[in-house]
């Protein structure tokens, strides 16, 4: 199973695996597979921390970094000198309260712009500025010390110095798009590597299907590599990109019910519950449309009455984390409310996601049965 993707980049497995999660990279990574640790989680000084503990345990086996770097933010609030929160305007604070009232959530309120919790140091305000092109350099620089194989920007076309950078630490630099004409820009931007995301994936994402998407792309940009992303879960459906064109995948989702996995434990529980009918693309995140299990959170920002609708990026990011630190607490406290209210980013595949597997038996089951299908075509042919 050796594509030109994988002699490039030294792996067994043409498996990409993106993860805000050290232990899932780590696990993919020592698999035989190329684990792809999200940044934005982090402060520069926690991503040192988190490199330095995967570059101890993945014994020179390569894995990247992906920083998220939106083309367009809301350029009012990044101009601010005050703190980001500030730029929130009351009525999406007071939408925020009525929620928390509606659904019954306690515990400790927290201001937007606050400290968020989880694997983030520091307040939702600092993560919001992660995601400008001035966030991400300050982490671009840890991850350039590290020894690492490929650096991934999702959202927009990567900036010409983190191309040269990272061209000049001799690191590849992958990117996400949803249409063509994103990975005709993102080529001629540098980019050494094309992610074709369907809209079926979870998080950030388009309109048009994998299926669609990826062998229009691969005829836009070759012979630059693509790689295909959404939908992607079992060995089948990596075949089926191959097929496509693709010179590997890049999987997000079916991460999240793994053993390793930072879901949340009551997050976790509702998606290995889901059915594919149940996730939606949603602003209520992040202000951008993400894909995300439907819950009363995206109900509520997307159809309810009372909504005054989700702001742009960075600022619905900052009220949607602080308040998702709340609804976090009170959710693994078994508040109904809460659980009502509690979602996580997640694709279509979610409906196969229905048992906890440690990482490493996800690629080798996702292997063992590309070689299966792959084998089926040929007897088909045959």
């Amino acid at each position: 199973m050796r594509t030109a993707i994988c002699e490039r980049l030294g792996v067994e497995f043409p498996l990409f695996a993106f993860s805000h999660c050290r232990d899932v990279v780590a696990a993919v990574t020592n698999a035989g597979g190329f684990g792809v640790l999200g940044a934005i989680a982090y402060t520069p000084e926690q991503l040192d921390t988190e490199l330095t503990w995967l570059d101890e345990r993945v014994g020179g086996r390569p894995y990247g970094v992906d920083v998220l770097l939106p083309g367009k933010v809301d350029a009012q609030a990044l101009d601010r000198e005050a703190r980001l929160a500030d730029a929130v305007p009351e009525r999406h604070r007071d939408f925020v309260a009525h929620l928390m009232a509606k659904y019954g959530v306690g515990g400790a309120g927290g201001p937007i712009g606050g400290p968020i919790g989880g694997p983030a140091a520091g307040s939702a305000d600092e993560v919001g500025r992660r995601v400008t092109a001035a966030g991400a350099a300050g982490l671009i620089d840890v991850a350039l010390k590290h020894p690492i194989g490929l650096v991934a920007s999702a959202l927009g076309p990567p900036p010409p110095e983190l191309v040269a950078r990272a061209r000049e630490a001799g690191v590849p630099v992958a990117a996400l798009v949803g249409t063509v004409e994103h990975a005709r820009r993102q080529v001629e931007a540098g980019a050494d590597i094309i992610v074709a995301q369907g809209t079926e994936a979870g998080g950030h994402t388009g309109e048009i299907s994998t299926m669609v998407l990826v062998p229009q792309v691969v005829d836009a940009v070759g012979p630059v590599p693509v790689l295909a992303a959404g939908g992607i879960a079992s060995g089948r459906q990596m075949a089926a990109a191959m097929a496509l064109g693709a010179e590997g995948v890049w999987c997000g989702s079916v991460w999240l019910t793994t053993e390793e996995a930072e879901t949340a434990p009551a997050v976790k529980r509702k998606m290995l519950a889901a059915s594919s009918l149940d996730t939606v693309r949603s602003r209520s995140r992040t202000g951008k449309p993400a894909r995300q299990l439907r819950s009363a959170w995206t109900d509520e920002w997307d159809s309810g009455q009372e909504s005054p609708g989700p702001l742009g990026m960075p600022l619905q990011l900052l009220v949607a984390e602080s308040a998702m630190a709340r609804i976090g607490a009170a959710a693994e406290r078994g508040e109904p409310g809460a659980l009502e209210l509690a979602n996580y980013f997640v694709g279509q595949v979610v409906g196969q996601l229905d048992q906890v597997r440690p990482a490493r038996e996800v690629v080798y089951a996702m292997v063992s049965e590309f070689a299966d299908a792959v084998e089926r075509l040929g007897r088909l042919s045959g």
